[in-house]
């Protein structure tokens, strides 16, 4: 089977961000089938292009996948209005890959940007011989835009998104979600019912990501010795509200043997770093962006998780991706994310601690609660080792993925929709 891929984010080798579809093209070809990706050439973490020269399309293969590297415009981290430029030249150039790119026999395009939904239609449907295709949905958009403050709900550009959202869920032959409650929500709005909807979830890649000794080589080039280090990977932009860790290290500045450390890179680093300057904040440091293959390291050498996002209703509906990495690498995760993902990582797996989202003081409380006591944070992590290896494991998650593709490539689809989340 040819499986075609619409991703913007798909990483190029070496660079740093989710590897979720890298390793499950990685997967597919191992199981024999052949996989294309239409990509944009800017990294979204650290703004910088995968590609020399300022060619519109570049096809090359990456790690025996054929990968069309689509220009994104360089305004991709100037603001706001920037970055939807970007995703508008991003989708121009991915539209022109898709009407070149082979004849595949389904299309998976996944969203977010919601954008990518364009070049899938156009690389399914837009042919003598039409193919199925699956529209994905890893974040909901546009609403969790509108929710963060983004854009206004009342704007021109949230009414358009809403339009591209209903086209997509409407028209694909197929949509999976990664999490129960965004089943819910598209439900709940008439654009997808379970004929249609499958559930294929993130998960870890657990023969990279495993248990080790914190004392390795990153730990000793960082300089955190003996210290209870608590980490957050991931991106640094306005969803995320990073502030939230620079409140906990205020809270924790009496305490010379624990650090906050945050790994990843986007628009909101520069501002935090000049904030945690001006507070004297010798507590948090700021290691940026790491190449995918260092992450099991970097990981290795923490003591604890931290995923902190916006308290945002929206963001009860989402599984943050680094979760599952710090499971699979036994670190308690603190949790300042409610709904969906704290019944997962907290009810479910038993696997960390949830602390209310945006409370600086909580989270404090929770990485010394977890420093004071080891026993407690060894449990907690050989946990959700536990849960991950028997849950979410990526070769697993590859296979029921594949399972949904080629049903649907064959004409009788057999979706696996999510139970209910409740929220």
């Amino acid at each position: 089977m040819r499986i075609l891929i619409v991703h913007q984010y798909y990483l190029a080798p070496d660079e740093p961000g989710g590897s979720r579809f890298n390793e499950l093209a990685r997967l597919w070809m191992g199981s024999g089938h052949e996989v294309s990706v239409i990509a944009g050439n800017l990294n979204y973490a650290t703004g910088r292009s995968s590609v020399d020269g300022g060619r519109w399309i570049t096809e090359r293969d990456e790690a025996g996948v054929d990968v069309w590297r689509c220009h994104v415009p360089g305004t991709y981290n100037r603001g706001y209005a920037g970055r939807m430029w970007a995703f508008c030249g991003a989708t121009l150039s991915a539209s022109w890959a898709a009407l070149r790119v082979s004849r595949p026999d389904v299309v998976i395009a996944t969203s977010p940007p919601l954008t990518a939904a364009v070049p899938g239609f156009i690389a399914a449907r837009c042919r003598w011989r039409p193919v199925p295709w699956v529209f994905e949905v890893r974040d909901l958009w546009p609403e969790s835009a509108i929710t963060t403050g983004v854009i206004r709900r009342e704007s021109v550009l949230a009414r358009c998104l809403y339009a591209l959202e209903r086209f997509a869920c409407r028209n694909a032959q197929a949509v999976n979600v990664l999490t129960p409650a965004f089943a819910d929500d598209l439900k709940a709005r008439g654009l997808v019912d379970d004929r249609r909807l499958f559930f294929v979830p993130n998960g870890a890649d657990v023969e990279s990501f495993t248990p080790a000794p914190r004392e390795n080589d990153v730990r000793r080039e960082l300089g955190w010795g003996d210290r209870f280090v608590a980490l957050y990977a991931g991106a640094h932009g306005r969803a995320n509200a990073l502030g939230q860790l620079l409140d906990a290290a205020e809270h924790l500045r009496d305490r010379a043997d624990v650090i906050i450390a945050t790994v990843g890179d986007g628009p909101e680093r520069a501002r935090l770093e000049a904030d945690a300057k001006a507070r004297l904040l010798t507590n948090l440091r700021f290691i940026g962006a790491v190449a995918k293959d260092r992450m099991p390291a970097v990981i290795a050498a923490a003591d604890a998780g931290l995923a902190v996002l916006q308290n945002n209703p929206t963001f009860r509906t989402v599984y943050p991706n680094k979760v599952f990495d710090y499971m699979a690498c036994e670190r308690p995760t603190i949790l300042a994310i409610d709904g969906i993902a704290r019944r997962l990582v907290c009810d479910e797996a038993n696997a960390g601690i949830f602390v209310e989202p945006e409370n600086g003081r909580a989270i404090a409380d929770a990485i010394a609660r977890l420093a004071d006591c080891p026993d407690e944070a060894h449990t907690l992590g050989r946990n959700g080792r536990a849960w991950v290896v028997a849950n979410a494991s990526r070769p697993a998650l590859a296979q029921r993925y594949l399972a949904a593709l080629e049903s649907l490539a064959s004409g009788t689809l057999r979706t696996t929709a999510p139970a209910s989340s409740h929220l």
